[in-house]
């Protein structure tokens, strides 16, 4: 075998990178998408309801799949046209696209054609060497030339791999002629060493867990560069029908596989247990079984397996833990969450170790480091470790008296030791939910927190980055703007001197945004942060005296290639010219449409809208995204691995609604335009208000029959047609009730009121939407929709905002807001940088055509920004500013500057 170093890792792509860096610990692969895997998907395939089935596609993403696997294997279906049709309506939504897919068939013919559609990097799932090797050959040879990684599974001529020994030969096999003869690269290859069940009462089953265990270990071994992949569900397939027995398999099976090296795999959420959570009886049985300790081992777990029924999982109340020591109590009142005793707790630890420091950082800081440790291990969700901070900020703030301060005899320079992290939302940018939940992670894990809020310039966080002596600067922002202000923080810090780690974080930020812009500005570390539960390890390795040096050259590295790879896809990028892509429109019958006149045109104002009315549009999914907990509304109250703390997360949202209903603490308003509009090239004009909206036009090449829309090809070309626009907030009032709860540092209700403010503000969007389609607009009088189907978006028309992916540009919602007087009707306000204040509300056009539907511009190219230019009326570099993430192209200057 050729002796090669392991020379980076793997690197997949949707519209998003998902980079197998070490602190991810397991990607998992949704498999809905897979006719023989999903009944429900099989028969939607087949009766040619495609979008529905886009429906199941979106539930994975959502759900926190983070690979998407497709297969069109049925016996009754054109496996290659449902591929191609099915992956073109993936590359149209966006939310689906952005992470990889996995192309899985047996047949080949299938696999050229899902590698003709997708866009990014994704995977061929699978090819082996059971049809010999020139086949195998000639089929790694076409899926590198597509850029593909692929999926191996250990089978050759002599069949699959059922033992240890034939699972390590294969793959060593399968590996040699893949680096050697085709020059695969090694990140690129994933073995799949085979699961097969246990516990089938035949004796050559019985070490078949145990083989994969140590097959996967010899492969990252002595194949580098190859990743593990499997489904795991085949291990527990003698117990069809036990739904417990079966979900202590899959975790054991999982724990003790990732454990010895697998990176990935096909998991169904709803069917594994958390490892920590099985019953101890059951769990010393079923690793009988799989790790083969005794002959009698299946016998027994199928025993005993007669005996185990579902359980409601219900804690029992209990006040044993009162009896405990101290230091126990604390531990035990942070990791639950339980503020009731904390007081007389640290005030008992005082006492006791008569000296106010020593108990934070003795029981109180321990107690954090338990609730770090079980959420980095996933073992303790997001609402859980926010109550712990809620009881640890209680114990300081009852402690800060009896501290000792600077010039106090009994001062000591240890209380200056802890580790700082200033942590803003950059100028322009109102939002700070993510913020604040970053902050509450890292205080749990020992980091003292300087939080500047929201709106916060370059200077201002340079000069309290050097006065607090901070260790890390953390940058969040939610609006693209932001992006632009994030590169001129950085540039400043970089002209002014610093070296401080800087931490990237927000919605609208991303790794290549981060390679691409920022770092190249910045001498320093810069890391692009996904979520809180990252922010830990990343803090660690950045500012280690063990690990800085090293981690700051790696991370520069890293982002080195992918800006290399950034630059190469952009020279290879297909364009269409902006002529070409006008001439290429949806196509809509307008001989056989009559726009319909509004109901009321002008203005209507909503000076109060119902909180009651309101609560009963709350699309629930995104508040569960918020605190981090991965599912859709309502299946995940009862998912296995997240339902117990969904379910009380609920509960205990709900009762903070009634709160903010019975005892007014917010107010929600307002406001909805309906226009005469007419079309002027890529424009829409108000002839009679005399303002003019511009709209952009996708450029990107397209295949036969698919158009490069806009959303001007949703309004009549020859006629008068008509455009609505709203602005509607559930924010007022909510900074007083804020405030309350930030004197007592409490940031569990704090962040909830935040996330319930941001619910209202959408259900107002929904419920104000439905308002205008049966009544002040009026084309769908008739419509009879229930939530479920307003989330899912079945009514007609569609409601695009400037700064999402349909019009991302953010200067048209200040043309919006002087059309409808927004801040004079309702007291919504925007910043430079167009974000909305308060932040808990939502804006946007109305589009009545029942053929319009929401889609992403994409990338554009200079002949389209330099039209764009023209028909605004500003200069090319104002255009390329407010347009630079959607740029095909560099420009030949630096748009900060500009």
């Amino acid at each position: 075998m050729t002796k090669i170093k392991n020379k980076g890792v793997m690197k997949l792509s949707g519209l998003e990178p998902l980079i197998f860096t070490p602190e991810i610990n397991f990607v998992n692969i949704g498999e809905r998408t897979n006719v023989t895997g999903s009944k429900k998907f099989a028969r939607l395939i087949l009766n040619g309801q495609y979008d529905e089935a886009l429906e199941v596609a979106l539930d994975q993403v959502r759900g926190g799949a983070q690979i998407l696997d497709v297969c069109m294997d049925e016996g009754m279906l054109d496996g290659v046209a449902a591929m191609q049709r099915f992956l073109n309506l993936i590359a149209s939504e966006p939310e689906i696209s952005r992470i990889p897919i996995m192309i899985d068939s047996s047949r080949w013919e299938i696999i050229l054609a899902g590698l003709k559609c997708i866009q990014g990097k994704g995977i061929v799932n699978s090819i082996s060497l059971k049809n010999g090797e020139q086949e195998f050959i000639q089929q790694a040879k076409t899926i590198k030339k597509f850029g593909a990684a692929v999926v191996v599974m250990a089978f050759d001529e002599d069949g699959q791999a059922d033992t240890y020994q034939r699972r390590i030969d294969i793959c060593k096999r399968s590996y040699d002629i893949l680096v050697d003869v085709v020059k695969f690269n090694p990140e690129d290859i994933i073995f799949d060493p085979n699961i097969f069940p246990v516990a089938t009462g035949m004796d050559e089953h019985r070490k078949n867990a145990i083989d994969f265990f140590h097959a996967t270990q010899w492969i990252k071994q002595n194949l580098p560069g190859a990743k593990v992949s499997g489904g795991v569900s085949n291990v527990s397939f003698s117990f069809r029908g036990n739904n417990p027995v079966r979900e202590a398999m899959h975790a054991s099976f999982l724990y003790h596989a990732i454990r010895h090296g697998m990176d990935m795999g096909i998991v169904n959420p709803t069917m594994l247990e958390i490892y920590d959570d099985i019953p101890k009886d059951l769990l010393e049985k079923v690793e009988d079984v799989l790790f083969d300790r005794n002959d009698e081992a299946t016998e027994t777990l199928l025993n005993f397996a007669e005996t185990v029924k579902a359980t409601d999982k219900k804690e029992v109340a209990t006040e044993a833990w009162r009896e405990e020591a101290v230091a126990k109590r604390i531990e035990h009142a942070l990791v639950k969450g339980i503020i009731d005793h904390i007081i007389d707790d640290t005030e008992a630890a005082r006492i006791e170790l008569k000296n106010p420091l020593k108990v934070i950082e003795g029981p109180l800081m321990d107690g954090m480091n338990v609730v770090g440790d079980l959420f980095g291990e996933g073992k303790m969700f997001l609402p859980q470790v926010v109550k712990s901070a809620r009881v640890m900020k209680k114990a300081v703030a009852y402690l800060e008296p009896f501290m000792p301060q600077i010039g106090d005899s009994d001062y000591s320079e240890e209380q200056s030791s802890i580790k700082k992290i200033l942590l803003a939302t950059v100028k322009g940018d109102v939002h700070d939910i993510g913020k604040n939940i970053v902050g509450v992670v890292l205080a749990c894990n020992s980091y003292q927190i300087i939080d500047l809020g929201v709106m916060v310039d370059a200077q201002k966080i340079i000069d309290e980055a050097n006065r607090n002596k901070v260790d890390i600067i953390g940058l969040s922002g939610l609006i693209t703007p932001s992006l632009d202000e994030m590169v001129n923080v950085a540039s400043e810090m970089e002209k002014q001197g610093l070296k401080i780690p800087l931490l990237i974080g927000g919605a609208t930020t991303s790794r290549i945004h981060t390679a691409v812009k920022i770092d190249p500005v910045y001498s320093g570390t810069v890391i692009h942060v996904t979520d809180a539960s990252k922010s830990v390890p990343i803090a660690g390795e950045s500012i280690s005296e063990e690990t800085r040096k090293a981690y700051h050259k790696q991370i520069k590295e890293t982002y080195r290639q992918l800006r290399v790879e950034h630059e190469a896809k952009q020279q290879v990028k297909q364009m269409a010219t902006y002529e070409e892509a006008k001439s290429n429109p949806v196509f809509i019958d307008w001989d056989h449409y009559e726009p319909v006149v509004p109901a009321k045109l002008g203005t209507t104002i909503l000076e109060s809208l119902d909180l009651n009315i309101l609560r009963k549009y709350i699309d629930w999914t995104p508040f569960f995204s918020t605190w981090m907990l991965s599912g859709k509304y309502p299946k995940i109250l009862q998912d296995e691995v997240v339902g117990q703390e969904a379910q009380r997360l609920f509960n205990e949202a709900n009762e903070m609604l009634d709160k903010i209903i019975e005892e007014k603490w917010l107010q929600a308003k307002a406001v909805v335009g309906l226009f005469p509009v007419e079309r002027s090239e890529d424009d829409l004009v108000l002839p009679h208000q005399g303002f003019s909206f511009h709209f952009l036009r996708q450029q990107g090449k397209k295949g036969k029959g698919v158009p490069n829309r806009s959303l001007v090809d949703y309004i009549h070309p020859e006629k008068t047609d008509y455009l609505g626009g709203f602005a509607v907030t559930a924010g007022w009032g909510i900074e007083a009730k804020l405030k309350e709860f930030q004197a007592t540092g409490d940031d569990y209700n704090d962040i909830m009121l935040k996330a319930l403010a941001d619910r209202l503000a959408e259900a107002g969007a929904e419920y104000l939407h439905e308002l205008v389609r049966k009544d002040i607009w009026g084309y769908a009088k008739e419509e009879r929709l229930d939530n479920d189907d307003l989330i899912k978006e079945s009514y007609t028309g569609i409601r695009p905002a400037p700064g999402y992916p349909a019009c991302p540009e953010h200067s048209e919602k200040r043309t919006l807001f002087e059309l409808l007087e927004v801040e004079k009707n309702i007291g919504i306000t925007l910043t430079d940088s167009y974000a909305m204040y308060p932040t808990s509300s939502v804006s946007g056009f109305y589009f009545g055509h029942p053929e319009s539907k929401y889609f992403g511009l994409g990338k554009i190219a200079e002949d389209q920004v330099k039209d764009y230019a023209r028909r605004k009326g500003v200069s090319l570099a104002q255009a390329e500013k407010w347009l630079s993430p959607n740029l095909a192209y560099t420009p030949s200057f630096n748009i900060q500057e500009s």
